[in-house]
């Protein structure tokens, strides 16, 4: 168990390690305003830039809070030794050749392993990790340029990568960056754990994570949790999506990238807002900076030219966000001020009536924004400073500002291409409430995101996430008769069944059944393909020459009542993740598996409002709402039944290795659903 993070990342006292990479940290220190103490610790030099140099760590003037560590890989192992002993607070370790170089380098894991005891408790981040940046206090152990400044508040923004947080700091989207932190190989200390310690802070608004890799599923919840309690949201950037991410993100880090849509699962449960692009994540930060999670999903958006209202509205479409028509008390305001030839609507082309006057545009604006809109867009692309006149563009800038001023309400100005938005006018806007977003799609992902968080957050939290490793024994395929009687012990209604152990004997089983029946050969995991299932068999003649037909691959017969016909057929499955365990999978099931080849996954353990939200969001479920006239389905029953698949897998989590429930029939509304086939793969002691 590690020390707090708190003299690492916040020190009033900071020792270097190295040559030139040691000489930058100082150099920063100085250039942001440290006003702590920094101790040079070189075998050769008397000084760094005014600073006095010191021999060893034994020669500090007292234990450092934090340690900038600069030096080769072996030398690195002892210097954190010796700073763990000492009681320092934390270390950063900057050299690489470790876990992420193991395929190269034959030491490279067991250095790791050396270096992580050489630590003990003492927190380090890295290796292969250029540190951090404090812009709260000014502390920079952080080896190279970097494009930000003090700030009294703002986001922290941490990453595995080095490199992109290097890009991050040149932003000139008027992000406040408080805190910009990497983690490099995660062997002590992983992003999660650094996210904990800086959401404590109280000058931190939100938090941004770029991950390829999740360190440790149990301080992922505690992160979210202090997300919940601070009111403080978390956005997220994790790749991984396609398998040429995940073979780059070995390149320089040791962490598990588990399943891309297992992780979307994991953070939607857990109410971290994922986006797909840096840019996204930037702008979404700055909208969390300001607001924090938004109330709704209900947007309206507002410009001066019809291209940019369809701009806005296409854009809209790909999003979980809603352009709610407008109010009848904003309708009169508005024609009143932007004249007859104005078709109100949402997003509105407020055309060029009112173009240069502040008053009228403030007053257009603030009718919009009485609207009750979570999120108020204004579309802006401000001419070229240096070549243009943008007095009238800067006009409605400041008629968006007033606006939302006598308003209250959350607004952000928007410039469909990035570079149209100066970044001394987004930093203007920062500070007067408004958030400058650069470009639609960026704007309208903030959105959706901030939404997603706010619906999360009023709904309870969720439940301890079902942390379970895979256990020991041999992994077997279940006879599908021993599978079904398995799940109906935890409420799965399977068909009436029978198992024969000869052709005659299923004969009679069929006779005691009722027919039509169904006949299945034990022991076969793909029946069809092996010619083991027959279905509708109406006689007892008819079971018998089909179990002669199947003798030769079957090892035993299962015969069941045919079910009735269902209004659709589901699938109920699930699969073990590397990072998260077993994850629950519903679906389109029978033969609209491969064909509609659409599912959702559900992390366990799954609360009722999950299980229904999974249903309500497949595509089938037109289906079972009574498509063209049809019956309705038993949704209500077909819910019940992945609730008890879920209570199986909780029961039998070391064990289940694989589950596929196909197809659940599921019946008209009332007549409930039943699981016709099931294969459980699980270990057996």
């Amino acid at each position: 168990m590690t020390r707090s993070l708190d003299r690492l990342t916040r020190p009033k006292t900071i020792a270097v390690f190295g040559g030139k990479e040691a000489r930058r940290v100082i150099e920063q220190c100085h250039k942001m305003g440290f006003a702590g103490e920094i101790w040079p610790v070189h075998p050769k030099n008397d000084e760094i830039l005014g600073r006095r140099c010191y021999r060893s760590v034994a020669d500090l003037p007292a234990a450092p809070d934090a340690a900038f560590v600069g030096v080769n890989r072996q030398l690195t192992i002892e210097i954190v030794g010796e700073l763990s002993a000492r009681g320092a607070g934390g270390a950063i370790c900057y050299a690489s050749g470790f876990r992420e170089a193991a395929s190269e380098l034959a030491d490279g894991d067991d250095l790791q392993k050396a270096l992580v005891e050489a630590a003990g408790d003492m927190p380090i981040l890295g290796p292969n990790c250029y540190g951090f940046i404090n812009m709260l206090d000014g502390a920079l152990l952080w080896p190279d340029q970097h494009g930000m400044l003090r700030v009294e508040q703002g986001v922290a923004v941490l990453t595995q990568s080095s490199n992109i947080a290097c890009n991050i700091s040149m932003q000139q989207r008027g992000l406040p960056l408080a805190y910009l932190m990497t983690a490099g190989n995660q062997a002590q200390t992983g992003l999660a754990e650094l996210a904990c310690t800086v959401i404590k802070d109280s000058r931190v608004t939100a938090i941004g994570l770029h991950v390829e890799g999740f360190d440790s599923l149990e301080t992922l919840e505690r992160l979210a949790g202090l997300s919940r309690e601070l009111k403080k949201p978390v956005a997220m950037l994790k790749v991984g999506r396609s398998e040429a991410a995940r073979l780059a993100a070995v390149s320089h880090t040791a962490s598990l990238a588990g399943n891309d849509r297992v992780s979307s699962a994991l953070l939607q449960r857990l109410g971290v807002g994922r986006v797909q692009t840096l840019p996204e994540l930037l702008e979404t930060l700055k909208l969390l900076h300001l607001y924090g999670p938004l109330e709704s999903a209900d947007i309206s958006s507002m410009s001066c030219s019809g291209g940019e209202a369809s701009l806005m509205a296409d854009a809209g479409m790909k999003r979980r966000i809603s352009y709610r028509p407008l109010r009848n008390e904003q309708l009169e305001p508005l024609r009143e001020t932007l004249g007859p030839m104005v078709a109100l609507a949402n997003p509105l082309d407020y055309h060029t009536f009112v173009w240069g006057s502040q008053e009228k545009q403030t007053a257009a604006f603030t009718a919009m924004m009485q609207g009750g809109y979570a999120m108020n867009l204004v579309v802006l692309d401000i001419p070229r400073l240096d070549r243009c006149d943008a007095t009238d563009w800067l006009t409605t800038v400041n008629a968006a500002v007033a606006a939302r001023t006598a308003t209250g309400a959350h607004a952000g100005i928007v410039a469909s291409m990035g570079e149209n938005l100066p970044e001394a006018v987004a930093e203007r806007l920062m500070h007067d409430g408004v958030v400058p977003f650069f470009g639609i799609e960026e704007a309208l992902a903030a959105a959706e995101t901030a939404a997603f968080i706010g619906a999360v957050w009023r709904q309870p939290a969720p439940a301890p996430l079902l942390k379970v490793p895979a256990g020991a024994g041999e992994t077997v395929t279940l006879n599908e008769d021993e599978a079904k009687r398995e799940l109906s012990a935890f409420g799965l209604t399977v068909p009436h069944g029978l198992v024969a152990m000869d052709p005659q004997e299923a004969g009679h089983a069929a006779e005691r059944l009722g027919f039509p029946v169904a006949l299945k050969g034990r022991g076969v995991a793909h029946k069809t393909e092996a010619g083991a299932v027959k279905l509708n068999l109406g006689s007892r003649e008819e079971v018998v020459a089909a179990a002669h037909a199947m003798a030769g691959v079957a090892n035993g017969y299962l015969v069941e009542r045919m079910a009735a016909k269902p209004v659709a057929e589901i699938i109920i499955g699930a699969m073990r993740d590397p990072v998260a365990g077993l994850v629950l999978t519903v679906g389109a099931g029978g033969i609209l598996v491969e064909l509609l080849d659409e599912s959702v996954l559900i992390t366990l353990p799954p609360s009722p409002e999950a299980i229904s939200a999974a249903i309500s969001g497949l595509k089938i479920k037109t289906l079972l709402d009574g498509y063209r006239g049809g019956p309705k389905g038993d949704i209500a029953a077909l819910e019940q039944a992945v609730a008890a698949v879920a209570a199986y897998l909780a029961a039998n989590a070391a064990d289940v290795e694989e589950l596929d429930i196909n197809p659940v029939m599921v019946l008209p509304e009332g007549e409930g659903v039943v699981a016709v086939d099931a294969l459980v793969r699980r270990r057996v002691a």
